[in-house]
């Protein structure tokens, strides 16, 4: 069965992302055990003001860490357009 705390911190991550226009629809976005895994391909938003992905999604890392939702975040993705 899975962690109340795993669910409500994918369910933040999955909201902080969507906060900076990252299309994560070709990824696996899942917390376990504390830690947040994103896997797969990731592109900004069309229409969306995010111009730089990569950076945007180290912002949604750090601010998961530092707001003690997760221990840490792996983040193995392809970055597309």
């Amino acid at each position: 069965m899975a962690d109340a705390n795993d669910v409500a911190a994918t369910k933040r991550l999955r909201s902080e992302l969507g906060k900076k226009f990252i299309d994560v629809s070709q990824a696996d976005v899942r917390v376990m055990h504390g830690v947040a895994y994103i896997r797969g391909v990731v592109k900004a938003v069309p229409g969306g003001d995010q111009p730089d992905v990569k950076q945007a999604l180290n912002i949604v890392a750090r601010t998961l860490r530092e707001k003690g939702l997760v221990k840490d975040v792996v983040i193995d993705c392809s970055f597309r357009g």
